[in-house]
C-alpha cells in the first residue's frame, strides 16, 4: 500500500512547495481524514486532542479554495472571504503563522484580529482589502459593530477549539458572528468535546457535516507520558521545580496564577535558568516578546497560566510541567497538550503535595490518566532521568534602569520639568516687575484703587 501524501489527498501542487519549505512532509491522521471532504467544500466536524494537527487541516482547504474557482470575485475593502475564529490571541497568532505561507504562495493576503492592542493597524489591513481573517470573537464583532468590517462576503467560516471558546462565555458572540456569514457557506468547526453548547452550533449552522475524529491510537498525542511527583514540604517542592527546569530542553511550567507566573520566572532567571512569563497581565507586545523568545529556542523555560494552554503551539517541547495541579480535567489536558506535538514525544509531570494527593487523583480519573504517585526528590534518579543533560548557568541581567529615584531617563525628564517651571517662573518675575494693563493701555487696579497685579484668569492675551 502505498503511503498518503497531500497530493494524493487532493492539496493543489501550488500548496506542496510551501509546505516543504515548512518542513511538512507528510500528512497526519486528522489531514488524512478530513483534506478530501473538506477541499471538496463539505460542511466538516472535526475532533481530535490538541497537537494533533488541526491547524493544518482547516488552513489548507481555505487556502486552495478561496484561491480557486470557487474564491468570490476581486478583493473588497472590509469584506473578507475566509474567516478563522479563535480563542485566543496566541492561537489566532499562531494559526496566521501557519495559513500566512500557504496563502503567500497562491497571492492571498491574511490579517490577524485580536484584542488588548490598538485597532489602527486592522483597520487599515481591513481597509486596504485581506482575503482572509483570523480573529478572536469579541474584537471581530467590535469591527463590526464599528462598519469597518462586514461578513456577507465569507465563503469559508472555521470555528478552532470550539470548547474553549465556551469556556470562556464566547458562544453568545459567536452564534452573531455566524449569523451574519451566508448561510451557503462552507463551515469548519474543530473542537476537542462537543460539551458546554458546542453541539448547539454544530446543529444551527453545520449542513450535512461530515465527523472526523482522531483515532487516539495512532495520535500523535499517544506519545506523551505522564509523571506524578509528590514531595515533602513547599521547600522541597521549589529545589524540584528548579532541578526540573535546568535541563536544555524546551520545558513549559504552568501555575495557577498569574502573580506566581512572574514570581517563579524571576527567580529562575536570578538562578542562572533563564525564564520569560506568559499571562494575563501582561501586555500584548510584552506577550508577543517572552513567546517569540520562548519559540525561537532564546529562552528555554516558559511560565504560563492557563491563558498559554491553548494558544502556545511550539514543536519540541520535552516537558510540560503542572507546578500547580489545575483545577479540573480539561485544563489538565490542555496544558499537556503542549508537549508530543508534531509526532514528537513528551513527558508531563505534576508536582504534588501530600495534602493534595486526593483530589488530584480525582482530577486524573476525569482526564482519564493511569499514573502512580512517586515520592521523590530533586535528586531521585526518576527526575534526573528526565532532566537530561543540565544546561549551562547564565548569569542573570542586570536590573532595569529606575524609573524613579536617580534613572537615567527619569533625570532627564526630571531635567526638562524643572527647566520648564524655570521658563514659567522666569516669565512670572518679568511679568510682575511692571503694572499690568488692560488691552486698551489702562493699568489694571486692584480694589484699593491703586495700580496692581491682574491675576492670570483676569487678562488674556490677545491671539
Amino acid at each position: 500500500m502505498s503511503e498518503t501524501t497531500f497530493a494524493s489527498l487532493g492539496v493543489p501542487s501550488t500548496l506542496l512547495a510551501p509546505l516543504t519549505r515548512m518542513g511538512i512532509e507528510s500528512p497526519f491522521p486528522i489531514q488524512v481524514d478530513t483534506l478530501p471532504d473538506t477541499l471538496a467544500g463539505r460542511d466538516v466536524l472535526g475532533r481530535g486532542k490538541t497537537g494533533s494537527g488541526k491547524t493544518l487541516a482547516f488552513c489548507l482547504p481555505m487556502v486552495a479554495r478561496l484561491s480557486g474557482e470557487l474564491a468570490g470575485g476581486k478583493r473588497r475593502p472590509g469584506r473578507p472571504l475566509g474567516l478563522v475564529l479563535a480563542p485566543t490571541r496566541e492561537l489566532a497568532t499562531q494559526i496566521t503563522a501557519v495559513m500566512a505561507p500557504l496563502a503567500h504562495a497562491v497571492n492571498l493576503s491574511v490579517t490577524t484580529i485580536f484584542g488588548g492592542v490598538s485597532q489602527n493597524r486592522q483597520v487599515q489591513a481591513l481597509r486596504d482589502g485581506v482575503d482572509i481573517v483570523v480573529a478572536t470573537p469579541g474584537r471581530l464583532e467590535d469591527l463590526k459593530g464599528q462598519g469597518l468590517l462586514h461578513l456577507d462576503a465569507i465563503e469559508i467560516t472555521v470555528l478552532d477549539e470550539a470548547d474553549h471558546m465556551a469556556d470562556l462565555g464566547f458562544l453568545p458572540v459567536v452564534t452573531k458572528i455566524l449569523d451574519a456569514t451566508p448561510q451557503g457557506g462552507q463551515r469548519l468547526l474543530f473542537s476537542a468535546t462537543l460539551d458546554n453548547g458546542v453541539n448547539k452550533l454544530v446543529k444551527r449552522f453545520l449542513q450535512n457535516e461530515v465527523l472526523h475524529a482522531v483515532d487516539e491510537a495512532h495520535s500523535p498525542v499517544a506519545k506523551m507520558t505522564h509523571h506524578v511527583f509528590e514531595t515533602a514540604d513547599a521547600d522541597s517542592k521549589k529545589e524540584l521545580i528548579h532541578t526540573l527546569a535546568s535541563g536544555t530542553g524546551r520545558r513549559i511550567l504552568f501555575t495557577r496564577t498569574k502573580h506566581h507566573a512572574k514570581k517563579l520566572a524571576r527567580a529562575l532567571s536570578q538562578a542562572g535558568i533563564p525564564a520569560v512569563d506568559l499571562h494575563g497581565n501582561l501586555s500584548q507586545p510584552a506577550r508577543d516578546r517572552n513567546l517569540a523568545a520562548f519559540s525561537e529556542g532564546r529562552v528555554k523555560v516558559l511560565v504560563a497560566t492557563d491563558v498559554a494552554a491553548r494558544g502556545v503551539h511550539v514543536d519540541n517541547v520535552d516537558l510540560v510541567i503542572h507546578v500547580d495541579p489545575p483545577m479540573e480535567h480539561k485544563a489538565y489536558l490542555h496544558r499537556s497538550g503542549r508537549t508530543a506535538r508534531a509526532g514528537a514525544e513528551g513527558d508531563v509531570i505534576t508536582l504534588c503535595l501530600p495534602n493534595q494527593r486526593d483530589d488530584l487523583a480525582k482530577l486524573l480519573r476525569k482526564a482519564d490518566i493511569a499514573v502512580s504517585p512517586q515520592r521523590v526528590s530533586a535528586q531521585s534518579s526518576e527526575v534526573t532521568a528526565l532532566v537530561g543533560e543540565k544546561a549551562a548557568y547564565v548569569k542573570p541581567a542586570p536590573p532595569a534602569a529606575p524609573t524613579r529615584g536617580g534613572g537615567v531617563s527619569q533625570g532627564r525628564n526630571a531635567q526638562r520639568k524643572r527647566t520648564q517651571r524655570g521658563n514659567r517662573a522666569g516669565s512670572s518675575d518679568v511679568r510682575a516687575s511692571a503694572p499690568r494693563t488692560t488691552r486698551e493701555g489702562k493699568p489694571v487696579r486692584d480694589r484699593s484703587g491703586r495700580p496692581g497685579q491682574a491675576k492670570r484668569r483676569d487678562y488674556q492675551p490677545a491671539r
